[in-house]
């Protein structure tokens, strides 16, 4: 009797602690969970904090640029800068380099699509961007869509489908290719052969590298 007496007493006693250990864990989890929960916290709010105080801080996603874009911050691209520009994720130095200096020179930037066009890149890798970008007003239903063609292998004949050109420059355009190889983007091709903003406006619509 007292053996089944002590066995009912240590197996009360095992219950016990099997119950104390669940309480315990029980704390610690959610501990734990808590913990993440305030260090998540923090790490918004920190992220936040940066993106608002940082006027070069360089988005890591599209959750940033929203975040960004919640606290209204804004990338003009007609007066941005090259950090400006290297705020958006994908964006090479190169390319907004190039951007930059086209802007300088008087070529207008004045919609997403104006700035896929100089950037010779698809559109549709700066779409997800629009919400951040600020453009002057223009009139989306004025820009036809077709098929650029290639500077690099056009012949003469096939630029005649981008108008407002003379045909002395795009005599030049083919002649200096020629002679010089091929064009490596709108910036390239400007300083080759000396146009103004106005013509490489026209151009860059009509054409790709």
């Amino acid at each position: 009797t007292e053996n089944a007496d002590d066995a009912e007493q240590q197996e009360d006693i095992r219950e016990e602690e099997v119950e104390v250990l669940e309480v315990v864990n029980t704390s610690l989890v959610e501990t734990e969970m808590k913990n993440e929960v305030i260090q998540t916290q923090d790490t918004s709010s920190q992220e936040h904090q940066q993106i608002e105080n940082d006027p070069y801080y360089r988005f890591q996603s599209l959750e940033e640029i929203a975040i960004a874009v919640e606290l209204g911050i804004k990338i003009d691209v007609t007066h941005a800068t090259i950090d400006d520009l290297l705020r958006l994720p994908g964006i090479s130095i190169h390319q907004a380099r190039n951007l930059v200096e086209l802007i300088q020179t008087g070529v207008e930037i004045l919609s997403i699509e104006d700035m896929a066009a100089s950037l010779n890149i698809p559109l549709s890798r700066l779409k997800p961007f629009a919400s951040i970008l600020a453009f002057s007003y223009y009139d989306p239903e004025s820009l036809v869509t077709f098929k650029k063609i290639n500077i690099n292998t056009a012949a003469l004949e096939d630029l005649g489908i981008v108008p407002n050109i003379s045909e002395e420059i795009k005599q030049e355009i083919i002649s200096d290719r020629q002679e010089k190889g091929k064009y490596k983007n709108l910036v390239d091709l400007q300083k080759r052969l000396q146009l103004n903003g106005i013509i490489i406006s026209e151009l860059m619509h009509y054409i790709s590298f």
